[in-house]
């Protein structure tokens, strides 16, 4: 089982205290694969990490937690996936913090598939969760995986838009992979991992900790092509995620809000930094060269292209389009949301709506 003794190598020194991915990418550098780096003794491992831990490395560790590991990735859907494996996602290896191993729950051939990150408030409001899951889903519909960190708010409403269309979503926790937090996104882990993908670099059983989600940022922007952040405050994470976003080269976006919101300000901010505004899906698919991807029809019926006739040229208000349309005022915000992402329509203030194409 020379596979099992690999992956075991693997694990045990991703395992040892102190260690870190820095360390342990110096020691591969130096000796090689993880058997010859524990092979190599402790006065050669001494060479390029501390004493301390080089002691660590040689000890006979609790083998429970490697045992453990091993036995989780026998089930169904999982794995561990390695710095020397062929399909470890290329644009995360060109980080300069590329974690050495990623546990895996769900559809591994998503970590090819081009993504994009949709992060924002964990106390988004109404409109913004709104935003998130229907830009989510016209990016899912043009081929964009979305890549999120399953937390409350924008996160959550990201994976259920990608979820709904064909590019799926990827959630990057926290925790280790057998974790899923918060206990209120456990349903929708748990069809993420069924239909989606989780990934975490934390071994399995590791809790919530701050300190850990800063570091998962890191990768949720590695695995994308761009960043959108939909609502934050100045003080949100996800304006970490947006910043190591674009010092990985990564494209930054922001939807604009009310000048008013505090959740809007930290998009507001990025936009003055030299983020992309956003006010379609086609804005930000045109940037990252996917210009003519066509938005899906909305669920709702009639499709939404009828409501468009009904608006005509000229402002019009929700109360008139039900009256013209037939339509409860829940479908017919539903449709304008729809035309708005397409780019047929802008908002205006008052209420009002305006056809633009």
């Amino acid at each position: 089982m020379q596979l099992d003794a690999e992956l075991a190598a693997w694990i045990k020194l991703s395992l040892v205290p102190g260690l870190g991915g820095q360390g342990l990418r110096k020691l591969l550098t130096a000796f090689g694969l993880p058997q010859q780096v524990i092979a190599a003794g402790r006065l050669g491992l001494a060479r390029i990490v501390s004493a301390e831990i080089a002691g660590r490395i040689v000890a006979d560790l609790d083998s429970a937690a490697v045992d453990a590991a091993l036995a989780w990735v026998e089930l169904d859907g999982h794995a561990v996936l390695t710095l020397a494996d062929s399909d470890y996602p290329p644009q995360l290896l060109e980080t300069p913090d590329p974690p050495a191993l990623l546990y895996l729950a769900g559809r591994r051939e998503l970590l090819a598939w081009p993504g994009l990150a949709v992060v924002g408030s964990r106390n988004a409001t109404p409109q913004g969760v709104s935003n998130a899951e229907q830009f989510a889903r016209s990016f899912s519909e043009a081929g964009l995986t979305i890549v999120s960190g399953l937390a409350l708010g924008i996160d959550a409403a990201a994976h259920r838009g990608g979820l709904d269309g064909g590019g799926s979503t990827i959630a990057v926790l926290g925790t280790g992979a057998d974790i899923l937090y918060p206990q209120r996104n456990r349903a929708l882990g748990e069809r993420i991992a069924s239909e989606g993908l989780i990934i975490s670099e934390f071994p399995l059983g590791t809790p919530p900790h701050g300190s850990n989600f800063p570091r998962r940022n890191r990768i949720i922007s590695g695995l994308a092509r761009g960043c959108l952040v939909v609502e934050a405050a100045l003080a949100s994470g996800s304006l970490i995620t947006a910043r190591l976003a674009a010092e990985q080269g990564r494209e930054v976006f922001a939807i604009p809000g009310s000048i008013h919101s505090p959740h809007s300000k930290g998009c507001h901010a990025l936009i003055k930094q030299g983020a992309k505004l956003v006010e379609s899906a086609q804005d930000l698919l045109q940037e990252l060269g996917m210009g003519g991807f066509r938005a899906p029809a909305a669920n709702a019926s009639p499709a939404p292209g009828g409501l468009l006739a009904e608006l005509g040229y000229d402002p019009c208000d929700i109360d008139t389009l039900c009256a013209r349309s037939g339509l409860t005022p829940d479908a017919v915000s539903a449709m304008l949301l729809q035309l708005e992402l397409e780019g047929k329509i802008a908002s205006l203030p008052g209420g009002l709506y305006q056809r633009i194409s």
